[in-house]
């Protein structure tokens, strides 16, 4: 990925954890590289293909000086999620806030905070058998659509599927979102719980019926495991209702584990259930 770089932006403003320090001010400096494609810019010399290093300056310049935090820590994330949300064609950033006259007591040069931030394509499985359940499915779709920090970039077909898991219950309606997210993982988990609460979900039973199901199925390539999260999501290599519309929307997706695309696991499961 190409990068516009930033160094040293100098922002007189007021933020640090002691009153002295939101009253009398003191100089930050902003150190920043923006991940993008700048190749078409680069061809064309046309700015609306890159982006206004400018305009990312003044965003800083002008937040930093009209509001007032504790941490750098806050400026960072906060300043990092402006600049993601205004210039859509910066993918990830680095993002360092430097603070030299912090009141440490000792003799330094500076402090700083870095962080790393981004933009996430994560595969989100749709899935209702209980009640309204083109309702429940539209509500769940709603709801990704209307998440802060959130971009809904591809849905496939909803298709009707028999149960899995061996418990008797009516057909699915199942489904596959695309799309793109500032959330961590387990950030993202919460919000699709939250989805499902509004959509009235109880979980009684395993592979049980329910109004409406949000599972992540892919996380960019992350494999990724804890007490309330795998990722990818586990055995969706065996679950057609799952690669059915991941081959709508995302057909040559590689699982980062098995190395096989969406289509490649899908002809093997049809295969193994005669379709």
């Amino acid at each position: 990925m190409d990068e516009i770089r930033i160094e040293n932006l100098e922002v007189y403003a007021y933020h640090g954890v002691f009153p002295e320090e939101n009253e009398k001010g003191q100089p930050f400096f902003v150190n920043m590289v923006l991940y993008a494609d700048l190749r078409a810019a680069g061809q064309t010399d046309e700015l609306t293909l890159s982006t206004h290093y400018g305009e990312v300056c003044h965003l800083v310049n002008d937040w930093m000086k009209g509001h007032t935090v504790k941490l750098i820590e806050t400026v960072a994330e906060t300043l990092a999620a402006e600049i993601l949300r205004s210039f859509p064609l910066v993918q990830a950033l680095d993002m360092e806030i430097r603070k030299p006259q912090a009141p440490i007591g000792l003799p330094f040069e500076t402090v700083s905070v870095k962080i790393h931030r981004g933009w996430h394509t994560v595969y989100v499985a749709m899935g209702s058998n209980m009640g309204e359940k083109d309702k429940y499915i539209q509500l769940g779709l709603e709801e990704l659509r209307a998440l802060p920090d959130t971009r809904v970039e591809a849905v496939s077909d909803i298709i009707v599927t028999k149960p899995y898991g061996g418990v008797e219950q009516d057909d699915f309606l199942n489904g596959v979102v695309r799309i793109k997210t500032l959330y961590t993982p387990e950030e993202l988990l919460v919000k699709l719980h939250e989805i499902e609460e509004k959509a009235e979900r109880k979980r009684t039973l395993r592979w049980g019926p329910r109004t409406l199901d949000l599972d992540i199925v892919f996380y960019d390539k992350l494999i990724y495991e804890s007490e309330t999260l795998i990722i990818p999501h586990v055995d969706m290599e065996n679950r057609d209702f799952v690669l059915k519309p991941m081959c709508q929307i995302a057909p040559n997706l590689r699982h980062p584990i098995l190395g096989k695309t969406m289509e490649q696991l899908c002809r093997e499961v049809c295969a193994q259930s005669g379709e």
